[in-house]
């Protein structure tokens, strides 16, 4: 019987490269934003309008996909169930785009932006777009077309990418040119200094509508059909996964859109700016967690009726952790290097970056712990859990904010993430009773904090290469204890089927 554990990490793998490199190739914009635009505070600007955009299509998608893969493996009739979705997506959003671009004048002036309201009216452009492809994709991956879902992704980034290095690599150097020499050129005719980051959103919608029109046959082919009852099924459905989604997101980014108002008017953008260019730090541990995630529930899904699912769950659960230490110290002990993603004015918060890395690591915990009531039909558990999160996350920031700036935010993220962790195991060990290896997990992730400490204690008194070398060294005694107490552990798995 073939391992599990690989299939696992296979199926990881694949996601990775199919949805997640997308998103890493965007997370390598922010060196070029955070270089291009010295100024925190202009790139404060790209990290409001991204939360923004991020709720919002929480909202504009309002479960709906999820409801998609529910009903079409339990209706004979899939062209209705998809139809039926779709329909109501594009209803919703034509009417989000209307009132939206009526009102972004007033939504401008009440975030700031006065005379940037195209930043409004791309940013809704944007979001709009996303929930009309929501369906479309969707329908890709429920019929395996995974070659096609790929491809649409990545060209997408290719467009937004090229159109990002066009205007800040050419054009606005050329702009900066012919201002020195007072010469107009062709080029610097195309910059204009008042967009600036906004030139960041353009792209993002450019390389939107590029992904509609890849997605054209998607939107033709069958007939359009609207079953209200079926409708209501999915709706009433989808309805909680909005206020999950939500409560969700509020941990995740609601900081971001309360930073620059719980600071003084002229720290609040720099202070923002900082903060999103450092959290993009801790990439690696989040892209590693996101390709998990998509390959996670199938998995533990097909393997759930099996009499060893529990020990399996278990195994998973300690790679997981060993895996996501490795990440945090590989990062922690390189950071000196990884901080020239971006720019010297934004290493100030540096510091804040081990916080997120471990918090993000409780998340990962979490994703794992929570197939215990998805498989056990308790989903209530989530939302309640999810929605204590959101609270705490919601009264550290509010209370420290103010006195802290981002650190607050930082904090307040790590111990949301490891409330919901910790109330998630007790939990499961009542209904959904798991021997996982606690001395394990503390063993390998506690080795990774000593070394991450240890570090700390040379850091500044040596030479930055040798600072480097120390570092390094730690981080191959760490995959030497791995070597040492579990590689030959795995051998144990070609056991489970």
């Amino acid at each position: 019987m073939a391992n599990p554990l690989k299939k696992l990490a296979s199926q990881t793998a694949v996601y990775g490269l199919s949805t997640i490199l997308p998103r890493f190739l965007g997370y390598l914009l922010v060196i070029l934003y955070t270089y291009v635009f010295t100024n925190p505070a202009e790139f404060g600007i790209n990290t409001e309008i991204y939360a923004y955009i991020s709720f919002l299509n929480i909202i504009l998608r309002y479960g709906m996909e999820t409801a998609f893969f529910n009903f079409i493996n339990k209706t004979e009739d899939k062209s209705k169930v998809y139809s039926t979705a779709l329909i109501s997506l594009i209803s919703s959003t034509s009417a989000f785009v209307v009132i939206g671009l009526l009102s972004s004048r007033f939504i401008a002036n009440k975030l700031g932006y006065d005379n940037n309201v195209n930043f409004i009216q791309w940013m809704i452009l944007i979001i709009a777009v996303d929930a009309l492809t929501a369906i479309p994709f969707a329908r890709l991956r429920s019929e395996n077309k995974a070659l096609k879902f790929a491809g649409i992704n990545i060209a997408n980034m290719i467009v937004n990418i090229g159109v990002n290095l066009f205007f800040f690599l050419l054009c606005k150097p050329a702009y900066e040119n012919d201002l020195h020499n007072a010469t107009t050129s062709f080029l610097g005719s195309l910059y204009d200094p008042q967009i600036g980051i906004g030139y960041a959103f353009l792209a993002n919608l450019l390389a939107n509508a590029f992904s509609l029109l890849l997605l054209y046959k998607e939107f033709t082919g069958f007939k359009y059909t609207f079953d209200k009852e079926l409708w209501l099924q999915m709706f009433s459905y989808a309805f909680p996964l909005l206020i999950l989604g939500l409560a969700g997101m509020i941990n995740e980014t609601f900081d971001r859109i309360i930073l620059k108002k719980l600071l003084p008017p002229e720290i609040g953008m720099r202070e923002l700016g900082i903060y999103g260019a450092c959290y993009k730090i801790s990439i690696l541990m989040t892209i590693f967690i996101q390709a998990f995630k998509f390959a996670a529930e199938p998995f533990f899904f097909s393997h759930a009726k099996n009499e060893d699912s529990r020990k399996l769950n278990a195994l998973v659960m300690k790679y997981f952790v060993i895996a996501c230490s490795f990440l945090f110290l590989a990062t922690t002990m390189n950071l000196k290097l990884i901080r020239n993603m971006v720019s010297p004015a934004y290493w100030e918060g540096m510091s804040i970056v081990p916080i997120l890395l471990i918090a993000n690591l409780c998340l990962g915990i979490y994703y794992n712990l929570s197939v215990w009531y998805k498989l056990t039909g308790q989903t209530r558990f989530g939302a309640y859990i999810t929605i204590f999160g959101a609270v705490l996350t919601l009264t550290i920031n509010f209370v420290f904010i103010p006195q802290y700036s981002y650190h607050a935010c930082a904090w307040a993220t790590l111990i949301s993430y490891g409330s919901m962790m910790i109330i998630s195991y007790f939990l499961s060990q009542k209904y959904y009773k798991t021997n996982y290896n606690l001395r394990n997990f503390v063993f390998f992730f506690g080795f990774a904090l000593f070394f991450y400490f240890l570090s700390l204690s040379w850091q500044g008194n040596v030479n930055i290469v040798i600072e480097l070398i120390l570092n390094n060294i730690l981080l191959l005694i760490y995959c030497g204890l791995f070597i040492k107490f579990e590689l030959p552990n795995l051998k144990q798995l070609n056991a489970i089927s």
